[in-house]
């Protein structure tokens, strides 16, 4: 049975859980010591206020439908593919635009406008998108935060953002229980790059091995698998139909607090 003691460097216990798992002969014994989220569709949602869309209207006049509605705050916030179609000179800031809000806010006020939203519309729906006050959190985002913290096990927040998304858990009164946020924009890499991963266990002091990501994209958060993360995936529904995925996924993967 293999033992991973915190004296070891993180460094050498990434390599020596590898090369032990490696072996059919070894049974490892890895006990989960850290939980990495994402933000957008795992922990928080953007979900609109009713009157932010109120002023929309297409071309005859008529209100936007429930449907129209739902794609656009989808294209707000997918977290992976390109959600419309956008000139040759939008598509190096579609692909940099979590890592300069510079960019971000150029290529997005263009998707909002290519959806037929109006110019003043956009700078409205985009200033929601990026303020944290107008996330809504899922019913179970706190509780596990908190019984995490209480059972002594590490908090990182890693995620593919162009702005600061610690004001919405200072707002929940639970970012003292968070011990990393892990922002693309201010790291300059974008999952899944293992940079941001590896970064995550080490400001934790935890091997690969000894931590869950937890995220919505299996494209994006997935990419945790490939530095030796476990990876557990949600659904990005809508906070009202999601009471418990958190709390399902730790027990999924035995983490029972």
């Amino acid at each position: 049975m293999v033992s991973l003691e915190r004296e070891f460097p993180v460094g050498e216990l990434h390599r020596r859980a590898t090369t032990e798992r490696s072996d059919p002969r070894t049974v490892v014994d890895v006990t989960v010591r850290a939980v990495l989220f994402d933000f957008s569709g795992t922990l928080f949602r953007l979900e609109q206020d009713e009157s932010w869309l109120d002023d929309l209207t297409d071309d005859f006049g008529y209100g936007w439908d429930p449907e129209a509605q739902a794609e656009l705050m989808r294209r707000m916030t997918a977290p992976v593919g390109q959600v419309a179609e956008l000139p040759a000179e939008y598509q190096d800031a579609w692909e940099r635009r979590d890592l300069d809000p510079r960019l971000h806010r150029k290529v997005y006020l263009e998707v909002l406008r290519r959806s037929g939203v109006t110019e003043q519309q956009a700078e409205s729906l985009y200033g929601r998108l990026v303020d944290p006050d107008c996330w809504t959190p899922y019913p179970d985002t706190v509780e596990v935060l908190r019984r995490l913290h209480a059972a002594g096990i590490r908090i990182a927040v890693i995620s593919n953002i162009a702005f600061d998304i610690r004001p919405a858990f200072e707002r929940l009164g639970v970012a003292e229980l968070i011990d990393e946020v892990v922002m693309s924009y201010v790291e300059g890499a974008i999952k899944p790059d293992p940079k941001l991963f590896l970064r995550a266990c080490e400001r934790l002091e935890v091997a690969p091995e000894q931590a869950l990501m937890v995220g919505d994209s299996r494209e994006a958060d997935g990419g945790a698998a490939d530095v030796g993360c476990r990876v557990g995936i949600v659904d990005p529904t809508p906070t009202s139909e999601r009471p418990d995925a958190l709390l399902s996924v730790l027990a999924d993967h035995d983490i029972r607090v």
